[in-house]
């Protein structure tokens, strides 16, 4: 689009708007503008699909993603100061971008935003995974999700059983969603530069299933589990179904004396319809 083109280097605005990095806020500004469309293009087709962007910044992945035909942009943005920064693309975008003065955690932005919708963000990692946990707990809302974490949280969303990033939110994230890394970014991408490696992952809603257990039964029964991973079953989920725990065990196909992190996302499931 000639209109974004035209715009100021990333790091004008930056130094124009006084946007310092807030460690608070879990900001680190990814610049290069190969790596945002790269992220842009991981979350595939946008040309009919509202896309909502957590914490844009100073914009450099809202502009790749209107760059890369987004039908529209609902950029939500806590920090005040981003806003003016982001007058000049609202500008360019002709209509497409809309800038909501807003904290992410507050706002349920599955009713926020006008189906179909879909996620594309580089999110604040002090709250990333507290985002995600409420996004996939109405995952139906939303026709895919491209999100940015820390490698570690990447490396446990798609963790399979028997290795040692396996837990909670790999069985959650797994429930809910087909999950895979798309691409790896390293610290120096972004001002100011992170300690750590950070990841895109790309999630795809799974259709509804039958009898599924409720999203609290399930929680709270890999709770359970992974609260006491080096316990066996029969004692990590006695608080949770008291003298019943081996029966409930054997009804659901599973030995009591397995470990939680050798059961499967299926398994967990059954516990849960049980429970």
């Amino acid at each position: 689009m000639p209109g974004i083109d035209r715009l100021p280097p990333l790091r004008t605005v930056i130094s124009s708007y006084g946007l310092r990095a807030k460690k608070s806020l879990g900001q680190n500004f990814l610049l290069d503008l190969n790596l945002t469309a790269k992220i842009a293009a991981a979350a595939g087709d946008l040309t009919d699909v509202n896309v909502i962007e957590i914490g844009p910044g100073p914009g450099g992945l809202t502009r790749a993603l209107l760059q890369a035909g987004a039908k529209h942009v609902y950029a939500f943005e806590k920090d005040a100061r981003c806003i003016g920064a982001l007058s000049g693309l609202v500008a360019a975008a002709e209509g497409r971008l809309s800038v909501v003065e807003a904290d992410a955690l507050a706002v349920n932005i599955a009713t926020a935003v006008p189906s179909p919708c879909a996620i594309v963000a580089n999110l604040p990692y002090n709250i990333a995974t507290v985002l995600l946990l409420g996004w996939l707990k109405q995952a139906q809302a939303f026709r895919h999700m491209t999100l940015m974490f820390q490698t570690e949280v990447a490396e446990r969303l798609t963790a399979v059983p028997k290795t040692k990033a396996y837990g909670r939110l790999s069985v959650m994230t797994q429930w809910l969603a087909g999950v895979q890394i798309a691409f790896h970014i390293p610290p120096q991408a972004f001002t100011p530069p992170p300690k750590v490696q950070s990841s895109v992952v790309h999630f795809v809603p799974h259709p509804p299933q039958e009898n599924a257990p409720s999203f609290e039964a399930m929680e709270k029964t890999v709770a359970a589990a992974f609260g006491q991973r080096r316990k066996m079953l029969r004692q990590s989920l006695k608080n949770l179904l008291g003298g019943k725990t081996v029966a409930v065990l054997e009804n659901a196909g599973i030995k009591p004396t397995a470990r939680a992190e050798e059961l499967t996302v299926h398994d967990y499931i059954r516990l849960a319809q049980i429970f």
